[in-house]
């Protein structure tokens, strides 16, 4: 599966779409953490945190006896300048061509 796929897949989610959310308040957090937030089992956010990081949108790291998870935002980043980027160019400028002509009246 191709990288874009997966970040698609991962953000297809509203759990795990939540999940980003929390790290993005307070990186670092325990998967103890995060579960305590979410009204599932601790094997369920185990799997939805597996898919964020095969989409390296998460990134784990052990920290004594625990693991804590931190948001990696840049494959949203390069989606954003893929997909998002592109479209919106070509209407900003319109605007503000726009903004000028109506500022500038010859």
């Amino acid at each position: 599966m191709a990288d874009d796929d997966r970040v698609f897949k991962a953000l297809a989610d509203p759990t795990r779409r939540f999940l980003l959310d929390l790290l993005f308040a307070r990186d670092g957090r325990t998967l103890t953490e995060l579960e305590s937030e979410l009204e599932m089992t601790r094997f369920g956010v185990m799997k939805h945190l597996k898919v964020l990081e095969e989409a390296n949108l998460v990134i784990s790291r052990k920290s004594g006896r625990e693991k804590l998870h931190f948001l990696n935002p840049v494959p949203i980043k390069q989606i954003h300048n893929r997909w998002i980027d592109k479209y919106t160019d070509r209407q900003a400028s319109a605007l503000a061509d726009l903004k000028a002509e109506l500022e500038n009246p010859t």
